[in-house]
């Protein structure tokens, strides 16, 4: 069980900080399409995919001081930063994990925009289908979004960029 926590708490480390609870699910969504193995559940939600365990496991993970949560008052919302505390890294290192080399992909994904990543995870949720097909299927799930055609054509070049660099 622990060992979930201390996938994301090493995710943290890598990440050293995520703004918005969005970009996260996506930054782990999409990290876990690409083969890095999380092990949180995902099913199509209003932004694409989201996981209600990974959304539990922050929160424990902050309860227990391992991670920190800053709320930041915006305009008209709330903006959440996440980083790994001391604590956290304390705990993490008593832990050997097996995992993929993915820091480049994180730093990669973090320095997209929350828009960006719920359009790469949203093409990703739907990966049984063709090209073609997933980018209709991105008009009919993501009317309101109004993705460009060059949006689009980013996001397909981003993921085969993120793919080739778990690759080698």
């Amino acid at each position: 069980m622990l060992n979930n926590h201390a996938k994301l708490m090493q995710f943290f480390l890598k990440a050293k900080e995520v703004t918005g609870r969005k970009k996260l699910q996506k930054m782990v969504y999409i990290l876990q399409s690409l083969g890095v193995p999380f092990e949180e559940k995902y099913q199509f939600h209003f932004y694409g995919p989201y996981s209600e365990e990974l959304s539990l496991r922050i929160e424990e993970l902050c309860n227990l001081g391992f991670v920190e949560e800053e709320k930041e008052e915006k305009s008209n919302y709330y903006q959440y930063h996440y980083k790994i505390t001391n604590d956290g890294l304390e705990f993490l290192n008593q832990f050997a994990l097996d995992m993929p080399n993915y820091k480049e992909q994180v730093v990669k994904l973090n320095g997209k925009s929350a828009r960006f990543l719920e359009l790469v995870s949203t093409m990703l949720y739907f990966n049984d289908f063709n090209r073609p097909e997933v980018e209709e299927k991105i008009q009919v799930v993501k009317p309101k979004q109004n993705y460009s055609e060059d949006e689009i054509s980013e996001a397909w070049k981003f993921i085969d960029e993120l793919n080739q660099g778990l690759l080698q």
